[in-house]
């Protein structure tokens, strides 16, 4: 078995092989069985190389950190294309990470409706095994590319600890505040009553300032160590700059021609006795109002995928207990006519779970509704590839600035909402990141 370092020697020695200087793309892999000292995330935190990728899949069956980026895609077809281009060459450890916006991101000055990246370095942990792919891609001279990677991989550092501190809070507010909160919530039931739309999701930001800058990559470990049940996300564009998450839902999964996707939606609360936590499962499962509220995304789902699927499959409904919540969850297996990511992309986000429905009435009242821009908040993340895909909607989620941490959540909203349940509901959820602070706060 070797150390994360030794792979990266083997790495080296492969690059100093001669190459073509021609254009094209290559990919060198080599692996090694799991040690439990291989830590993905205290790994890629202490690189110094930016973007930043990190990945935890929900069920644990793989982990994945990923750095340095070789080419940027302005949308999801774009990155299909570049797959499709390079698929002769490609193997099964070659995948585009990143994430897609609710809405826009400004990044480094420019609106995006996604950041997608191809990394230069990817460490991924699976199935007992640690592999490391390095990927060279050049228009010009991959010869000229094996070059700036074996600068690349000068400049990695050795892993180092994580140290689970996280700063004081001095400051908090939320956007809107609970008065802002009711009026949105009337506003949208009035909106209801008049037909505009079923449903619609309103959310709310919760600023943070604290008393130093947050380190990022400890607010990621000490979320993945208490969260379960959830898919760990995050992106750092540079040292003060990261959008971090630990969702429970699955915007979808592709293996070849079949697609795993779900609708999430209706929300009781959990609690640590296993009893009153059965209780209160009970009382979601055969609560009409939350029930209509799944059902309404599981049609919404099933209807966005016609003419793309020739048989569709939904599971019954079952409990997804959280650390702070519980939800109502129906899977749905679908078998694909054609491969094509960015059709299930547009098709599927933003979620009736997320947005509401009809899903432009809907979002068109939260653009012109919500006192803050989601961003990445309720978008998705995660990473497209040729045999697989596969991607989280980014909820439970939150945005590093320096020493101010946004915090992200939201509710549906149908016939027959409380305003005040629905604000019980959000602060359940910011929960789930929102007390990782509190050792500080006291």
């Amino acid at each position: 078995m070797k150390y994360i370092s030794g792979l990266l020697r083997e790495v080296r020695q492969l690059l100093c092989t001669d190459m073509p200087a021609t254009a094209g793309l290559r990919q060198f892999t080599v692996s090694s069985p799991a040690m439990v000292s291989d830590n993905m995330l205290e790994w890629l935190a202490t690189q110094s190389l930016f973007p930043k990728f990190f990945w935890h899949q929900r069920e644990g069956n793989e982990e994945v950190a990923a750095c340095g980026q070789i080419k940027v895609f302005d949308d999801i077809k774009q990155a299909n294309d570049f797959i499709s281009r390079y698929s002769a060459v490609l193997d099964d450890t070659f995948r585009i990470w990143g994430l897609n916006a609710f809405d826009s991101v400004v990044v480094e000055g420019q609106p995006r409706s996604c950041y997608l990246f191809l990394p230069r370095l990817m460490l991924c942990r699976r199935d007992g095994q640690v592999t490391i792919t390095l990927t060279l891609f050049s228009e010009n001279s991959l010869r000229d590319d094996a070059h700036q990677a074996l600068l690349f991989i000068d400049e990695l550092n050795a892993r180092k600890p994580l140290l689970a501190h996280h700063p004081a809070v001095i400051h908090s507010h939320h956007l809107p505040d609970y008065n802002g909160w009711r009026q949105r919530i009337e506003l949208a039931l009035d909106a209801i009553a008049q037909q505009q739309f079923e449903k619609v999701v309103l959310a709310r930001k919760t600023v943070l300032t604290l008393e130093s800058p947050l380190n990022a990559a400890n607010f990621m470990a000490s979320s993945r160590a208490v969260n379960h049940h959830c898919y760990h996300f995050m992106l750092a564009l540079n040292p003060h700059y990261a959008f971090l998450g630990s969702s429970p839902e699955r915007l979808f999964l592709r293996e070849t021609r079949q697609l795993l996707t779900e609708a999430l939606a209706g929300t009781a609360a959990n609690a640590d006795d296993d009893l009153q936590a059965h209780e209160l499962a009970e009382w979601l499962l055969h609560d009409s109002k939350n029930q209509r509220e799944n059902l309404l995304v599981v049609d919404d789902i099933c209807q966005r995928l016609q003419g793309l699927v020739e048989a569709l499959d939904v599971m019954p409904a079952e409990i997804l207990r959280l650390r702070k919540v519980q939800h109502l969850r129906r899977v749905i297996n679908a078998s694909l006519r054609r491969t094509d990511d960015a059709d299930c992309l547009m098709r599927l986000q933003p979620t009736a779970a997320v947005a509401g429905l009809p899903r432009k009435e809907a979002r068109d009242f939260i653009l012109s509704c919500e006192p803050f821009s989601r961003d990445w908040y309720a978008g998705s993340a995660g990473y497209l590839s040729a045999v697989r895909s596969e991607f989280t909607v980014a909820l439970r989620s939150a945005c590093v600035t320096g020493n101010q941490l946004h915090l992200y959540a939201g509710a549906g909203i149908v016939a027959g909402s409380d305003p005040e349940q629905e604000w019980q509901e959000i602060e359940n959820k910011a929960a789930g990141l929102r007390t990782l602070l509190e050792r500080a706060d006291d």
